[in-house]
């Protein structure tokens, strides 16, 4: 990190490209991620040291908690594409739809955790949208009809709409069906769980309704 660069330098603006927080200054731009437990606080700082602290002539400071962040010179512009982010004004379901047909013998459970594909999507989203889909998580993307290949693409934005409302509302886990659950509230039987994929990440499903596209 730069430090000594920081001081003086107005923030230009700030945005965000799925999980990345930037921060735009005048000579490059910050990339926050906070990881699994990553915090900020906004205002007020917590007892820990923070990973970064911007205090400002105006007044206010904005303090970043167990995050990475990297430098970016290059304009934000041409290091994102923003079509590829699920929540952004700019999203392009047929590009997402193009990079989805583009990776055949991708799972479904790793495909949903591309962020090339769907910039934003985490692990929860995946299960969630899997499970409303009824398609098995060791689906091949190839194998998928082409209409789930297009409700995959669709349920990728919605749900990710609905999962922000629900977080801010403090009721999101009232509104899980699959993660972290036992029982499938549609067959009434025991939910498997394992980490699957290339993403190795903790995935849960129905055997009975979750339909598996392509060769066992």
């Amino acid at each position: 990190m730069p430090y000594a660069d920081l001081p003086g330098q107005p923030i230009l603006s700030l945005r965000s490209w799925g999980k990345h927080f930037l921060i735009e200054l005048p000579l490059f731009s910050l990339r926050v991620h906070f990881l699994m437990f990553g915090s900020y606080r906004i205002d007020e700082r917590k007892d820990s040291p923070p990973r970064l602290s911007l205090q400002f002539e105006e007044g206010g400071e904005m303090n970043f908690y167990t995050c990475s962040i990297k430098v970016i010179e290059e304009e934000l512009d041409y290091a994102y594409d923003w079509r590829s982010d699920v929540m952004a004004d700019q999203w392009s379901a047929a590009l997402a739809l193009k990079k989805l047909r583009a990776v055949p013998d991708k799972l479904a459970c790793d495909a949903l955790l591309d962020q090339n594909i769907f910039s934003g999507v985490g692990n929860i989203i995946k299960n969630e949208v899997l499970f409303r889909l009824r398609i098995h998580p060791l689906s091949t993307v190839t194998a998928l009809p082409v209409t789930k290949q297009r409700e995959l693409v669709k349920q990728a934005r919605q749900y990710s709409f609905e999962f922000l409302e629900w977080k801010k509302a403090f009721v999101l886990k009232q509104h899980w069906l699959v993660h972290t659950k036992k029982i499938c509230p549609r067959c009434n039987i025991p939910l498997h769980k394992a980490h699957l994929g290339l993403t190795n990440r903790r995935t849960f499903w129905c055997e009975r309704c979750q339909k598996r596209y392509g060769s066992p």
